[in-house]
């Protein structure tokens, strides 16, 4: 299953924070979609996969917009 987020217009640390929530209501293997404006989020998402151990899937940029991927594996 996937779950969407969608922080756009937010800045750091909003679109973390409303991740890790996020992450924290959807079960193990599923997928959190993280839409988000924050030019800092890719390396803000990275660090965030990397601390938490979830994996990171997908980053990637369309039209002013960050999507990120994350599977929750813990």
């Amino acid at each position: 299953m996937t779950a969407m987020l969608d922080t756009k217009g937010m800045n750091c640390p909003l679109p973390i924070l409303k991740t890790r929530k996020a992450i924290k209501e959807i079960a193990v293997g599923d997928i959190l979609q993280v839409l988000s404006t924050d030019p800092g989020s890719a390396r803000d998402f990275e660090a965030f996969c990397h601390s938490t151990g979830n994996e990171l899937l997908e980053s990637g940029e369309e039209n002013g917009v960050f999507i990120f991927l994350i599977r929750k594996t813990s």
